[in-house]
């Protein structure tokens, strides 16, 4: 019985299919969706590993692991892996990518890679026999998908409806705070001024004091052109958020910087992430440059 409960916990899914069709985007796409990936596993080690995963406390819930032919006689075995998860419990699903020859051929006259089974200049030969050798786990598969046409956008969205039972998207947000004379966080999406609100920096008991601190707080927000600004660009981030999600976004950084990252736009970010989290569970806020300036004053008091 407990096998078998643990056997529920534990959701595998096997990539595989063709050299090209887009085994390393699929597995891109099971990452965001959550799941624990492995690239090129012998299927000898696959039913050892997933009693890894069961005995992990339900540390590891959903696991996908691209096998193919890369595996050379290893892949030969992937039958007798698959009819071992079958005896000890383990629930899985078989996920095959394939494309027209055409494609494959273009494909990899693009990235200059040479195919696993081809000779010196005989893709489209490697192909073919890469095909004949996975006739047996094609049809075993659960899901076949066909690339030929697909974006790596469209693969996704497959991806999504077949995989992630229903569950709604989740979107990553960070929050970050930044000061503008360090220069723009690289990793933005959306990029906040808010050097225009009145700065704490020229208020003597405050202008030591960092951003999280209280007094700090209350004086940003005590301004209604503070709350003016908040309101609106809370209202802007909720309006695109589901544009985001529908694109395939799955991370989205919001800085809001000021001169330099102490005061406004620590006040602003957490206040921000603040309103977010009522409606968004994945929230976290990052103050970039607030330890860089805490630093700086205090060596300028040094000297």
């Amino acid at each position: 019985m407990a096998g078998t409960q643990c056997a529920d916990e534990l959701s595998l899914v096997i990539i595989t299919g063709l050299s090209g069709a887009g085994k390393s985007q699929a597995m891109k796409c099971f990452e965001d969706l959550g799941f624990f990936c492995i690239d090129n596993l012998p299927p000898a080690l696959v039913s050892k590993f997933a009693e890894l995963c069961k005995q992990a406390s339900g540390q590891v819930k959903q696991v996908a692991l691209v096998m193919d032919i890369r595996g050379g006689t290893f892949f030969d075995d992937i039958l007798r892996a698959l009819s071992e998860l079958e005896e000890q419990g383990t629930r899985y699903k078989i996920l095959f990518l394939e494309a027209s020859d055409e494609t494959l051929v273009k494909r990899f006259k693009e990235t200059r890679r040479k195919h696993p089974l081809a000779s010196e200049g005989g893709v489209l030969k490697g192909i073919r026999e890469e095909r004949r050798r996975l006739e047996v786990i094609r049809g075993r598969a659960h899901f076949v998908i066909d690339t030929s046409g697909l974006t790596p956008l469209q693969l996704k969205e497959q991806i999504t409806k077949l995989f992630a039972e229903n569950s709604v998207q989740r979107l990553f947000i960070t929050v970050m705070s930044f000061g503008f004379k360090y220069g723009l966080p690289l990793d933005a999406d959306l990029v906040f001024d808010a050097r225009f609100l009145p700065n704490p920096y020229y208020v003597e008991e405050l202008k030591s004091l960092p951003g999280t601190d209280s007094r700090v707080r209350s004086y940003v927000l005590r301004f209604p052109v503070t709350r003016k600004f908040l309101s609106k660009v809370h209202a802007l981030i909720q309006f695109l958020i589901p544009y985001f999600i529908a694109e395939g976004k799955t991370q989205l950084t919001i800085a809001i910087g000021c001169t330099g990252g102490q005061h406004r736009s620590v006040v602003i970010a957490d206040e921000l992430a603040r309103l977010m989290s009522e409606q968004h569970p994945d929230v976290r806020t990052e103050h970039r440059d607030l330890e860089r300036e805490v630093k700086r004053e205090a060596g300028t008091v040094g000297r």
